[in-house]
């Protein structure tokens, strides 16, 4: 007979598991990119899209989520909230894409190590949460990182920070709604549903299209760009319920280091003095607010 101790050892454990996995498979996504190489940014987004909408729907039958999709459809403020996380997720899909494929990853990977800062920004402004002054420090700081970056090179990270804000407004709005992740999945590409398929469709016809011209191992790669979006979703959502946020938290620096590595040592682009400094001064911001927010989560738990 399992003691609740051991139980929540499991639990923990799995959530682990299933948490880690959504962060890596995420971080590894790049590779996956790079072998659509041949397949235009937006032709790529709207073949992801179409096959995110089946395998979300399949998530949702599987995994009796039909009540909460539902609901989605059914209530029109739910509606409006769909739409708009839809438009703000097509556009982090599609300026990823291009990013990964125009050889700029480590911009990229640039884009998620500041989301977290970018989310607790955009907490105080939209939400008029207080911020802490380590936590203004860390957005300052991370701020100075990308002015550093701007104009060491001359020209502004803008994929980095669409990145990061497109993602942030994209929780943002999720959050406002309390929506559960894998069904309004669903109710996102049911909306962009029908625009990606009419593009995808003229493409066809004109013998443009990716399915006409392209080699089987690409029809395949394109088919499973729903899996490699709707499944690593599903394990976040799953495992994040399992372990405390503080590891959620940690967690999720796996992702952008490991785009981080694989642009710098597998695709050969640079990461000059400049790279290192902006870098630098972002992780220590990160390592700032991860570090508050955790003796504030201890001081909760354990008060004095």
């Amino acid at each position: 007979m399992n003691t609740p101790v051991s139980s929540e050892k499991k639990t923990s454990a799995a959530g682990i598991l299933y948490t880690l996995s959504a962060f890596i498979t995420w971080g590894l996504l790049p590779g996956y990119w790079k072998m659509l190489k041949s397949v235009p940014s937006d032709e790529i987004v709207f073949h992801r899209i179409i096959w995110t909408f089946i395998v979300s729907l399949l998530l949702v039958l599987l995994t009796g989520r039909i009540r909460s999709f539902t609901e989605i459809l059914k209530s029109r403020k739910l509606r409006i909230i769909v739409i708009l996380s839809s438009m703000t997720i097509a556009s982090n899909w599609l300026i990823y894409v291009y990013a990964v494929n125009t050889g700029r990853i480590v911009e990229a990977s640039l884009g998620y190590f500041i989301n977290p800062l970018v989310n607790v920004f955009l907490g105080m402004v939209v939400l008029k949460e207080r911020l802490k002054p380590v936590q203004m420090t860390a957005i300052l700081l991370a701020a100075a990182a990308v002015l550093y970056m701007a104009f060491d090179f001359g020209s502004f990270p803008w994929i980095a920070l669409s990145l990061a804000f497109s993602f942030g407004l994209y929780g943002l709005i999720k959050k406002i709604g309390n929506l559960d992740s894998i069904a309004s999945l669903g109710a996102e590409t049911l909306f962009l549903f029908p625009f990606a398929a009419s593009f995808v469709i003229f493409k066809e016809y004109s013998g443009a299209g990716a399915m006409t011209v392209s080699s089987l191992n690409i029809i395949i790669l394109l088919a499973g760009t729903g899996i490699v979006s709707a499944v690593p979703l599903f394990w976040f959502a799953h495992g994040a319920k399992m372990i405390p946020l503080s590891s959620v938290g940690f967690l999720q620096y796996v992702s952008p280091s490991i785009m981080l590595l694989i642009g710098v040592i597998v695709y050969g682009e640079s990461f000059t003095l400049t790279h290192k400094v902006s870098f630098s001064l972002i992780w220590f911001a990160l390592i700032l607010y991860t570090g508050s927010a955790l003796i504030e989560k201890r001081s909760t738990v354990h008060p004095a």
